[in-house]
Protein backbone atom coordinates (compact mmCIF):
# COMPACT_ATOMS: atom_id res chain seq x y z
CA UNK A 1 0.00 0.00 0.00
CA UNK A 2 0.88 3.71 -0.41
CA UNK A 3 0.42 5.28 3.01
CA UNK A 4 1.87 8.68 2.20
CA UNK A 5 0.03 8.65 -1.19
CA UNK A 6 -3.44 7.88 0.30
CA UNK A 7 -2.79 10.71 3.74
CA UNK A 8 -1.46 13.23 1.17
CA UNK A 9 -4.78 13.05 -0.95
CA UNK A 10 -6.53 13.59 1.93
CA UNK A 11 -5.21 16.25 3.32
CA UNK A 12 -5.39 18.39 0.27
CA UNK A 13 -8.86 17.33 0.09
CA UNK A 14 -9.60 18.85 3.45
CA UNK A 15 -7.27 21.51 2.88
CA UNK A 16 -8.83 22.88 -0.53
CA UNK A 17 -12.82 22.30 1.37
CA UNK A 18 -11.20 24.38 4.31
CA UNK A 19 -9.66 26.63 2.33
CA UNK A 20 -10.25 26.95 -0.93
CA UNK A 21 -8.01 28.43 -3.65
CA UNK A 22 -4.86 30.09 -2.72
CA UNK A 23 -5.47 33.79 -3.30
CA UNK A 24 -1.93 34.64 -4.75
CA UNK A 25 0.63 32.87 -6.33
CA UNK A 26 -1.29 29.78 -7.78
CA UNK A 27 0.92 27.39 -9.25
CA UNK A 28 -1.96 26.50 -11.94
CA UNK A 29 -2.01 30.15 -13.21
CA UNK A 30 2.36 29.93 -12.95
CA UNK A 31 2.01 26.95 -15.14
CA UNK A 32 -0.54 28.60 -17.43
CA UNK A 33 1.84 31.66 -18.16
CA UNK A 34 4.64 29.71 -18.51
CA UNK A 35 2.54 27.27 -21.29
CA UNK A 36 1.36 30.33 -22.54
CA UNK A 37 4.69 31.62 -23.58
CA UNK A 38 5.65 28.33 -24.89
CA UNK A 39 2.56 28.30 -27.21
CA UNK A 40 3.37 31.64 -28.69
CA UNK A 41 7.05 30.47 -29.42
CA UNK A 42 5.82 27.08 -30.61
CA UNK A 43 2.71 28.09 -32.59
CA UNK A 44 1.79 26.91 -36.23
CA UNK A 45 -1.35 25.59 -37.60
CA UNK A 46 -0.21 21.82 -37.43
CA UNK A 47 -1.24 18.88 -35.32
CA UNK A 48 2.29 18.05 -35.00
CA UNK A 49 3.69 21.17 -33.95
CA UNK A 50 0.91 20.98 -31.14
CA UNK A 51 1.84 17.01 -30.53
CA UNK A 52 5.32 19.08 -29.48
CA UNK A 53 3.73 21.29 -27.45
CA UNK A 54 1.32 19.35 -25.54
CA UNK A 55 4.29 16.57 -24.75
CA UNK A 56 6.32 19.20 -23.19
CA UNK A 57 4.21 21.16 -21.53
CA UNK A 58 3.14 18.13 -19.94
CA UNK A 59 5.93 15.95 -20.02
CA UNK A 60 8.42 18.32 -17.94
CA UNK A 61 6.03 18.93 -14.99
CA UNK A 62 5.63 15.01 -14.88
CA UNK A 63 8.94 13.98 -14.85
CA UNK A 64 9.75 16.72 -11.97
CA UNK A 65 6.84 15.07 -9.87
CA UNK A 66 8.04 11.36 -10.19
CA UNK A 67 11.78 13.09 -9.55
CA UNK A 68 10.33 14.73 -6.48
CA UNK A 69 8.69 12.01 -5.37
CA UNK A 70 11.41 9.49 -5.61
CA UNK A 71 13.64 11.47 -3.49
CA UNK A 72 11.32 11.84 -0.62
CA UNK A 73 10.84 9.69 2.34
CA UNK A 74 7.41 9.25 3.44
CA UNK A 75 6.31 12.19 5.92
CA UNK A 76 7.88 14.28 2.61
CA UNK A 77 5.73 12.46 -0.04
CA UNK A 78 2.77 12.73 2.01
CA UNK A 79 3.65 16.98 2.48
CA UNK A 80 3.96 17.03 -1.51
CA UNK A 81 0.90 15.00 -2.28
CA UNK A 82 -1.05 17.25 -0.22
CA UNK A 83 0.05 20.40 -1.77
CA UNK A 84 -0.49 19.54 -4.84
CA UNK A 85 -3.88 18.32 -4.07
CA UNK A 86 -4.39 21.48 -2.62
CA UNK A 87 -3.46 23.30 -5.47
CA UNK A 88 -4.71 20.99 -8.00
CA UNK A 89 -8.57 20.74 -6.59
CA UNK A 90 -11.08 23.54 -7.27
CA UNK A 91 -14.04 22.26 -5.05
CA UNK A 92 -14.49 25.11 -2.88
CA UNK A 93 -13.96 27.83 -5.68
CA UNK A 94 -16.23 25.88 -7.71
CA UNK A 95 -19.29 26.13 -4.70
CA UNK A 96 -17.97 29.45 -4.10
CA UNK A 97 -18.84 30.92 -7.58
CA UNK A 98 -22.53 28.88 -7.83
CA UNK A 99 -23.26 30.23 -4.55
CA UNK A 100 -22.36 33.67 -5.24
CA UNK A 101 -24.84 33.18 -8.72
CA UNK A 102 -27.51 32.27 -6.74
CA UNK A 103 -27.43 34.49 -4.23
CA UNK A 104 -27.99 37.58 -6.99
CA UNK A 105 -31.33 35.66 -8.25
CA UNK A 106 -33.59 38.12 -8.26
CA UNK A 107 -35.79 40.91 -10.10
CA UNK A 108 -33.06 42.00 -11.55
CA UNK A 109 -30.71 39.30 -13.16
CA UNK A 110 -28.05 41.92 -14.49
CA UNK A 111 -25.54 41.00 -11.51
CA UNK A 112 -26.50 36.97 -11.49
CA UNK A 113 -25.78 37.00 -15.66
CA UNK A 114 -22.69 39.07 -15.09
CA UNK A 115 -21.38 36.98 -12.34
CA UNK A 116 -22.24 33.28 -14.45
CA UNK A 117 -19.58 34.45 -17.36
CA UNK A 118 -16.83 33.51 -13.95
CA UNK A 119 -18.58 29.83 -14.58
CA UNK A 120 -19.29 29.54 -18.17
CA UNK A 121 -17.96 30.32 -21.38
CA UNK A 122 -21.57 30.84 -23.32
CA UNK A 123 -23.22 34.46 -23.39
CA UNK A 124 -25.22 35.41 -20.63
CA UNK A 125 -26.84 38.54 -21.49
CA UNK A 126 -30.19 37.28 -22.41
CA UNK A 127 -30.55 34.61 -20.08
CA UNK A 128 -33.57 34.56 -17.70
CA UNK A 129 -33.58 32.63 -14.28
CA UNK A 130 -33.86 29.23 -15.57
CA UNK A 131 -31.27 29.62 -18.01
CA UNK A 132 -28.91 30.94 -15.29
CA UNK A 133 -29.37 28.00 -12.53
CA UNK A 134 -29.35 25.93 -16.02
CA UNK A 135 -25.75 27.02 -16.80
CA UNK A 136 -24.92 26.82 -13.00
CA UNK A 137 -25.90 23.19 -12.33
CA UNK A 138 -24.22 22.09 -15.71
CA UNK A 139 -20.92 23.71 -14.67
CA UNK A 140 -21.21 22.61 -11.41
CA UNK A 141 -21.44 19.13 -12.41
CA UNK A 142 -18.89 19.33 -15.60
CA UNK A 143 -16.34 20.90 -13.30
CA UNK A 144 -16.71 18.28 -10.23
CA UNK A 145 -15.97 15.66 -12.73
CA UNK A 146 -12.88 18.14 -14.38
CA UNK A 147 -11.97 19.62 -11.01
CA UNK A 148 -12.15 17.31 -8.49
CA UNK A 149 -12.83 13.55 -9.18
CA UNK A 150 -10.29 13.50 -12.44
CA UNK A 151 -7.66 15.03 -10.31
CA UNK A 152 -8.37 12.89 -6.95
CA UNK A 153 -8.58 9.54 -9.47
CA UNK A 154 -5.17 10.47 -10.84
CA UNK A 155 -3.45 10.99 -7.63
CA UNK A 156 -4.77 8.06 -6.27
CA UNK A 157 -3.48 6.02 -9.16
CA UNK A 158 0.01 7.78 -10.03
CA UNK A 159 0.48 10.08 -7.02
CA UNK A 160 2.05 13.15 -6.98
CA UNK A 161 2.90 13.16 -11.08
CA UNK A 162 -0.70 11.93 -11.81
CA UNK A 163 -1.69 15.32 -9.86
CA UNK A 164 0.52 17.16 -12.00
CA UNK A 165 0.23 15.67 -14.86
CA UNK A 166 -3.48 15.61 -15.16
CA UNK A 167 -3.71 19.36 -14.39
CA UNK A 168 -1.22 20.44 -16.61
CA UNK A 169 -3.24 18.72 -19.16
CA UNK A 170 -6.39 20.45 -18.36
CA UNK A 171 -4.94 23.52 -18.46
CA UNK A 172 -3.52 23.06 -22.17
CA UNK A 173 -7.56 21.84 -23.07
CA UNK A 174 -8.94 25.26 -21.56
CA UNK A 175 -6.10 27.16 -23.90
CA UNK A 176 -5.74 25.72 -26.43
CA UNK A 177 -8.33 23.03 -27.34
CA UNK A 178 -10.98 25.69 -28.80
CA UNK A 179 -12.73 24.74 -32.30
CA UNK A 180 -11.18 28.13 -33.64
CA UNK A 181 -9.60 28.54 -36.73
CA UNK A 182 -6.03 28.91 -34.72
CA UNK A 183 -6.21 26.37 -32.62
CA UNK A 184 -8.65 23.51 -34.52
CA UNK A 185 -5.23 21.88 -35.49
CA UNK A 186 -2.85 23.23 -32.88
CA UNK A 187 -4.85 22.17 -29.90
CA UNK A 188 -6.07 18.80 -31.36
CA UNK A 189 -3.38 16.82 -29.21
CA UNK A 190 -3.97 18.72 -26.28
CA UNK A 191 -7.95 18.40 -26.25
CA UNK A 192 -7.78 14.65 -26.86
CA UNK A 193 -5.17 14.05 -24.14
CA UNK A 194 -7.87 15.59 -22.08
CA UNK A 195 -10.29 13.45 -23.17
CA UNK A 196 -8.58 10.28 -22.62
CA UNK A 197 -7.70 11.09 -18.84
CA UNK A 198 -11.35 12.01 -18.32
CA UNK A 199 -12.50 9.10 -19.53
CA UNK A 200 -12.81 6.90 -16.49
CA UNK A 201 -12.94 10.20 -13.96
CA UNK A 202 -16.31 11.37 -15.82
CA UNK A 203 -18.09 7.64 -15.65
CA UNK A 204 -16.90 7.62 -11.67
CA UNK A 205 -18.62 11.05 -11.27
CA UNK A 206 -21.35 10.41 -13.20
CA UNK A 207 -21.61 6.71 -11.14
CA UNK A 208 -21.53 8.75 -7.67
CA UNK A 209 -24.08 11.30 -8.92
CA UNK A 210 -26.48 8.89 -9.56
CA UNK A 211 -25.88 6.53 -6.63
CA UNK A 212 -26.08 9.69 -4.08
CA UNK A 213 -29.24 11.19 -5.70
CA UNK A 214 -31.55 9.94 -2.89
CA UNK A 215 -29.87 12.31 -0.47
CA UNK A 216 -30.35 15.27 -2.79
CA UNK A 217 -34.40 14.13 -3.49
CA UNK A 218 -33.93 12.30 -6.67
CA UNK A 219 -34.01 8.69 -7.71
CA UNK A 220 -31.12 6.71 -8.93
CA UNK A 221 -32.81 5.11 -11.60
CA UNK A 222 -33.59 8.13 -13.40
CA UNK A 223 -29.88 9.47 -13.47
CA UNK A 224 -28.91 6.21 -14.47
CA UNK A 225 -31.75 6.28 -17.65
CA UNK A 226 -30.76 9.60 -18.13
CA UNK A 227 -26.99 8.64 -18.84
CA UNK A 228 -27.80 6.07 -21.15
CA UNK A 229 -30.17 7.78 -23.42
CA UNK A 230 -28.90 11.01 -23.27
CA UNK A 231 -25.36 11.52 -22.88
CA UNK A 232 -24.22 9.98 -26.22
CA UNK A 233 -25.96 12.53 -27.87
CA UNK A 234 -23.69 15.39 -26.03
CA UNK A 235 -20.30 16.63 -28.29
CA UNK A 236 -18.75 15.90 -25.14
CA UNK A 237 -17.73 12.02 -24.18
CA UNK A 238 -17.03 12.94 -20.84
CA UNK A 239 -19.40 16.29 -19.94
CA UNK A 240 -22.81 14.13 -21.34
CA UNK A 241 -22.20 11.61 -18.54
CA UNK A 242 -21.60 13.58 -15.73
CA UNK A 243 -24.56 16.44 -16.81
CA UNK A 244 -27.01 13.86 -17.56
CA UNK A 245 -26.85 11.83 -14.54
CA UNK A 246 -27.02 14.95 -12.43
CA UNK A 247 -29.92 16.06 -14.40
CA UNK A 248 -31.53 12.87 -13.62
CA UNK A 249 -30.25 12.70 -10.00
CA UNK A 250 -31.64 16.53 -9.50
CA UNK A 251 -34.71 15.93 -11.53
CA UNK A 252 -34.26 18.54 -14.07
CA UNK A 253 -33.93 18.85 -17.72
CA UNK A 254 -30.97 20.47 -18.94
CA UNK A 255 -29.68 20.79 -22.33
CA UNK A 256 -30.90 22.88 -25.13
CA UNK A 257 -29.91 26.05 -26.83
CA UNK A 258 -26.32 27.73 -25.65
CA UNK A 259 -25.16 31.00 -26.63
CA UNK A 260 -21.92 31.13 -27.54
CA UNK A 261 -19.67 34.09 -28.88
CA UNK A 262 -19.13 31.88 -31.98
CA UNK A 263 -23.04 31.32 -32.73
CA UNK A 264 -25.56 28.64 -31.48
CA UNK A 265 -25.32 25.57 -30.43
CA UNK A 266 -28.16 23.56 -29.65
CA UNK A 267 -27.45 20.62 -27.07
CA UNK A 268 -29.26 17.68 -26.30
CA UNK A 269 -31.96 17.16 -23.55
CA UNK A 270 -30.61 15.87 -20.53
CA UNK A 271 -32.99 14.46 -18.48
CA UNK A 272 -37.24 14.47 -17.96
CA UNK A 273 -37.32 16.81 -14.93
CA UNK A 274 -38.63 20.51 -14.78
CA UNK A 275 -36.57 23.27 -15.81
CA UNK A 276 -34.09 24.66 -13.29
CA UNK A 277 -34.98 26.97 -10.64
CA UNK A 278 -33.45 29.01 -7.96
CA UNK A 279 -33.30 26.66 -5.13
CA UNK A 280 -31.86 23.97 -7.10
CA UNK A 281 -28.67 26.08 -6.79
CA UNK A 282 -27.90 24.90 -3.50
CA UNK A 283 -28.78 20.94 -4.17
CA UNK A 284 -26.48 20.84 -7.37
CA UNK A 285 -23.75 21.81 -4.73
CA UNK A 286 -24.84 19.59 -2.33
CA UNK A 287 -24.70 16.94 -4.79
CA UNK A 288 -21.48 18.20 -5.97
CA UNK A 289 -19.79 18.22 -2.36
CA UNK A 290 -21.42 14.29 -1.91
CA UNK A 291 -19.66 13.28 -5.37
CA UNK A 292 -16.32 14.56 -4.04
CA UNK A 293 -16.25 12.79 -0.85
CA UNK A 294 -17.16 9.84 -2.21
CA UNK A 295 -14.88 10.47 -5.30
CA UNK A 296 -12.32 10.98 -1.98
CA UNK A 297 -12.99 7.79 -0.87
CA UNK A 298 -12.09 5.59 -4.11
CA UNK A 299 -8.87 7.69 -4.47
CA UNK A 300 -7.43 6.48 -1.04
CA UNK A 301 -9.05 3.10 -1.12
CA UNK A 302 -7.16 3.09 -4.91
CA UNK A 303 -3.92 4.42 -3.31
CA UNK A 304 -3.85 1.96 -0.55
CA UNK A 305 -4.03 -0.90 -3.13
CA UNK A 306 -1.27 0.14 -4.93
CA UNK A 307 2.09 -1.04 -4.23
CA UNK A 308 4.57 1.63 -4.25
CA UNK A 309 6.60 1.45 -7.26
Amino acid sequence: MDLARAVGLALGFAADRALGDPRRGHPVAGFGRAAGALERALWADSRGRGAVFTTVAVGLPVVAAARVERRSGLLARAGWTALATWAVLGGRSLESEAHAVGDLLGPDLGPARQRLTHLVGRRTDELDEAGIVRAVVESVAENTSDAVVAPLWWGGVAGLPGLVGYRAANTLDAMVGHRTERLLRFGWASARLDDVLNLVPARVAAAHAAALAPLVGGRPLDALRAWERDAPAHPSPNAGPVEAAFAGALGLRLGGETVYASGVEQRPRLGDGREAAAPDVARATRLARLVDRGALAVAVVVALRRRRG
